[in-house]
């Protein structure tokens, strides 16, 4: 990978990754329409650990006593906020676990087609458009109950799907069920971390396996570059979401996907 290749790429991922529009569309559908060859799992893993550094930081400040009070409740003291709102991670994480393992041969081959990532980027755009108008926007995310976080964490599991967008399909639960924006944003980001984090770590111990030696330069790159948009994206769009609605995202995957269905079918 040149320079430009690495750095344009690092900078789609940590802009998509938190964004309702589907980070691993544009990685898949970039590389193709530049002619630019596959950047490869080294890279990949790269690129996600400079997401997961970014949201990290961002919401250390609500990592550190969810992670404190998860532990004092595990080892059999009284339940809090922070606990109860750990635990929706961890169970939201599991549906998404669970449909990665068992599907992880047809989501590496034949769901990579640009048509699927056409009709995917459209259905689940318009969805999206239709929570977002008919959601109540009443609750915050410490409101969710068992049943809500398994309706997220099924939803999320629909995002091995590439087009439909991690964040976008559990903002698009979040939102049908009566979350605010801003709320069902935190908790699709908060939900990521797991996510990142066994992707990440499955994709890595394939590297491994592999035993090839990747472009450390690159890697370093991607990291950095995805990691500071990433973290500058995440920023804005909590500050801007409650204010701007889902409408701008909505018309955006609007027209990627009728600009795919125009350039392959």
């Amino acid at each position: 990978m040149d320079l430009i290749q690495t750095v344009f790429l690092a900078l789609i991922q940590g802009l998509t990754e938190f964004l309702p529009i589907s980070s691993s569309a544009h990685l898949i559908l970039f590389p193709k329409l530049l002619g630019w060859d596959d950047q490869g799992l080294a890279f990949d893993v790269a690129v996600h650990i400079g997401s997961l550094s970014a949201v990290l930081v961002y919401f250390r400040r609500d990592i550190a006593p969810m992670t404190v009070d998860w532990f004092r409740h595990a080892s059999g003291g009284d339940a809090t906020q922070n606990s109860r709102l750990a635990w929706a991670v961890i169970l939201g994480t599991i549906p998404a676990g669970l449909a990665g393992l068992a599907l992880k041969d047809l989501v590496a081959g034949r769901l990579r087609s640009p048509l699927v990532i056409a009709a995917t980027t459209i259905l689940f755009g318009l969805l999206l458009w239709w929570a977002d108008a008919k959601g109540k926007r009443k609750r915050d995310e410490h409101s969710l109950t068992i049943g809500d976080v398994l309706v997220v964490g099924c939803a999320q599991a629909l995002a091995l799907i590439p087009g439909t967008s991690r964040s976008g399909i559990t903002m698009t639960a979040g939102l049908f069920l009566g979350l605010t924006r801003e709320a069902a944003a935190r908790f699709s980001f908060l939900l990521s971390i797991p996510i990142i984090l066994l992707a990440g770590g499955f994709n890595a111990w394939e590297l491994l396996q592999n035993a090839r030696d990747p472009d450390w330069v690159s890697m370093v790159l991607g990291v950095v570059v995805s990691g500071l948009s990433a973290f500058l994206c995440i920023h804005l769009f909590l500050k801007l979401i409650e204010r701007m609605s889902m409408l701008p995202f909505v018309i955006y995957r609007l027209l990627l996907g009728v600009v795919l269905l125009w350039l392959y079918l």
